[in-house]
């Protein structure tokens, strides 16, 4: 590796002092030993270009997008390359897909608009000669900020901001910055006051008041949110921005017929818009109006047979069965070289199901693994540190740790916490426990994992989290359990008892012990084979990166067991195991065993959950609405032949753990 970083130090000086043909040499001896290395390719094809090498420099390119799909640099180099070459139409879409990956890239946006001047796009050119004006009026440090954010280097960007804002306190963009970093940490609640900060200095930036509408949604703080979209409405009711953007908050508040008037109004201005259909269509399948839903998404993919967004909608209803003609497009599209990234992992994702769904499952298998292996790469998830984490739980949180704080937290018995691995049952437990008279189903809220994100302390590198549970006084434990009952009754209907179905909780039940002592907990558990390979069918809307590999979705699960069964031994009788199989062996046997673990009476309700008439919003929303079923029992067994890793993974679990 050294010797590797040493050849890249050397090609980088020789291309900055205009020796190309060294660089070049330089930069391709160094992908003799690591031929994925991201900077190692680009400085390859950016010499390739000056040699005027097009052909090999298209080549390393190529390698370099299927390596780092959403590297905006390779982008723009691509746009250079095209530009050379005399291709300005394709140079333009390169440049495009540069700043969009990263939006700092000032020489993406002035190459934008010289071209598009020329082309005779005069307002096009305009906006996109802004952004360069933008960026090159921006303090270097900041421009610095979003070049490390946009490529990964999230902690060295969260450097930079702080430093810089400590001499510009005010400076907001600095504060949008940091929020943003603060996101990506998953530091919900400092990103929401930086925003709200900010806006309160710039009440008027719009791109501030956005950022902020987006932090206070994934704080799921939705009627706030909503206050804000009605603020942007209120400037201009006539924006299609600000009446999609009301529509998607009016959804979260449960309002759906304002949702519907709104998207009317925008497709009555943009009537071929995909993303207002999708969305459209998101709402329409909430509600359980799927036939409309499914007319949506269709004219979401007439208007642009490339949004794969769309085809992937119609493919997780579950219920959907795609025709001939609508194969066939899938197809021409997935085979396009100049497919947008994501674009490429739905239509992977969808044809996989529309495969399976013909029994095609060697193909099937194929698309599902190539959706799985663009995700892996995106999402750099490391098996290792999450079975380290995992450990470290079992470690810190002992008998010792529960005795000493026995007595303490706050002693609300509301909350009903489902966890689990996602597609394991949980979304039907929800719907079964929702349908009692006594308990509001809400969402997988996020207010466990945002404390536990707390907890872990501001080092980088260095979690205070799970070893400062041992230090927290009794009065801390209660006031974080009472913030955790006040800060979720935005979600409630009334009723004495509400659900928290977010899975990852599972790793939190220690945490949720010493702050809820009275809460119930419920373990949604499935077959292991059955419950990894449906999560490694599953393109999840955000987080979950663990499903996107055989070996990643299984080392999970044993994880999770290993996990559950130390949380049994300290916490005995605490978790109320259900298995999948169980409720559709008899149905009515585990609900009274569920009601009776959260000291409810049986209502015939919970039986008939089908019945019940409330937005789902996980992809198991069509299924629940239908009787109990088994259509997902042993679903993986076609796969066998290609399912080796998962099987090794899970070795030493049993066949129902």
């Amino acid at each position: 590796m050294e010797k590797s970083d040493e050849l890249k130090a050397s090609a980088q000086s020789a291309l900055q002092g205009g020796d190309f043909a060294r660089g070049r040499d330089l930069a391709l001896k160094a992908l003799e030993s690591a031929p994925d290395d991201q900077e190692a390719l680009y400085m390859a094809a950016v010499a390739h270009r000056y040699c005027r090498e097009y052909d090999k420099a298209d080549a390393v390119l190529s390698h370099l997008h299927a390596v780092s799909p959403e590297f905006g640099r390779a982008w723009q180099e691509t746009g250079h390359l095209l530009r050379d070459r005399g291709d300005g139409d394709a140079a333009v879409a390169a440049y495009a897909r540069a700043v969009k990956f990263n939006p700092a890239l000032e020489a993406s946006w002035r190459a934008q608009a010289d071209l598009l001047a020329s082309a005779g796009r005069t307002a096009e050119a305009n906006a996109a000669m802004q952004q360069s004006q933008r960026l090159r009026a921006l303090p270097r440090e900041l421009v610095a900020v979003t070049n490390h954010l946009h490529e990964g280097r999230v902690l060295r960007a969260e450097q930079i901001c702080r430093a810089f804002l400590l001499e510009h306190p005010r400076n907001v963009e600095g504060m949008r910055l940091l929020a943003q970093i603060g996101i990506k940490l998953g530091i919900l609640d400092d990103a929401e006051f930086l925003l709200e900060s900010a806006v309160s200095f710039e009440p008027d930036n719009v791109q501030l008041r956005l950022d902020y509408m987006d932090a206070l949604r994934r704080r799921q703080k939705f009627a706030r949110a909503r206050e804000e979209a009605e603020a942007l409405y209120a400037r201009d009711p006539d924006s299609p921005l600000f009446q999609s953007h009301l529509a998607v908050e009016s959804m979260q508040t449960g309002d759906y017929e304002r949702a519907f008037s709104l998207f009317d109004r925008v497709l009555e201005k943009l009537p071929s818009d995909p993303a207002t259909l999708t969305s459209r269509g998101h709402a329409l399948k909430t509600t359980g109006r799927t036939e409309e839903a499914v007319d949506s998404y269709r004219a979401a993919f007439a208007a642009k047979p490339d949004h794969g967004d769309a085809w992937y909608a119609l493919a997780n209803l579950k219920t959907y069965r795609f025709t001939d003609d609508e194969m066939a497009a899938m197809r021409e599209q997935a085979a396009r070289a100049d497919l947008a990234f994501m674009d490429r992992v739905h239509l992977s994702f969808a044809l996989g199901k529309a495969l399976e769904d013909r029994e095609a499952y060697e193909e099937s298998f194929g698309f599902y693994e190539q959706g799985n292996a663009l995700k892996r790469a995106q999402t750099r998830y490391s098996a290792d540190q999450m079975s380290e984490e995992l450990a470290k739980q079992r470690e810190i949180c002992t008998r010792d740790l529960f005795a000493k704080h026995e007595g303490s937290g706050h002693p609300a018995p509301d909350p009903i916490f489902i966890l689990g691995l996602p597609r394991a049952g949980s979304t039907l437990l929800e719907q079964i426990l929702a349908s009692h008279s006594q308990v509001d189903g809400t969402l997988e809220l996020p207010n466990i994992l945002s404390l536990a994100h707390r907890l872990r302390g501001r080092k980088a590198g260095q979690s205070r989290y799970p070893e400062i549970l041992h230090d927290l006084p009794g009065e801390r434990l209660a006031q974080f359990g009472e913030e955790f009952i006040e800060n979720t009754r935005v979600h409630r209907a009334g009723a004495p008892f509400f659900i928290d179905k977010m899975p990852n909780n599972f790793r939190h039940i220690g945490l949720i012990h010493l702050i809820l002592p009275n809460a119930t907990i419920i373990d949604a558990r499935r077959d292991p084979m059955d419950c990894c390979f449906s999560g490694f069918k599953q393109l999840f809307a955000e987080g979950q990166e663990f499903t996107y590999g055989l070996t990643e979705v299984g080392r999970y699960y044993a994880d999770y067991v290993e996990l559950m069964d130390h949380w049994d031994r300290v916490l005995p009788g605490k978790v109320l195991r259900v298995n999948h199989e169980d409720v559709l062996d008899d149905l009515e046997g585990q609900v009274r065993r569920i009601l009776d673990h959260c000291g409810l009476p049986f209502e015939q309700a919970c039986v008939e959950f089908h019945k019940t008439d409330r937005a789902v919003r996980t992809a198991s929303s069509e299924q629940v609405r239908r009787p109990i079923n088994r259509s997902g029992q042993g679903a993986w067994k076609p796969y066998e032949p290609w399912l080796g890793d998962l099987k090794a993974a899970l070795q030493g679990v049993g066949a129902q753990a």
